[in-house]
């Protein structure tokens, strides 16, 4: 799945992103690209955890594709 992100700024925000978006049950092979804003992970969690997890994280999720 894709994870379009918004706030990030610096290599911290990634690894920020990276370790909330590690630590949901139900993903895996997460990378996180600053360049683009975007997030990828394989995995079936729901949607609401994803957006939680990094909106708790200080950033905003501007859309989750399959």
């Amino acid at each position: 799945m894709k994870i379009f992100i918004k706030g990030m700024m610096c290599e911290h925000c990634v690894a920020h992103v990276t370790q909330a978006l590690k630590n949901i049950e139900g993903l895996s092979a997460v990378k996180v690209n600053l360049q683009d804003g975007l997030a990828e992970a394989s995995g079936t969690a729901a949607h609401a955890a994803i957006q939680t997890a990094i909106e708790d994280e200080g950033y905003d999720v501007v859309r989750i594709e399959e």
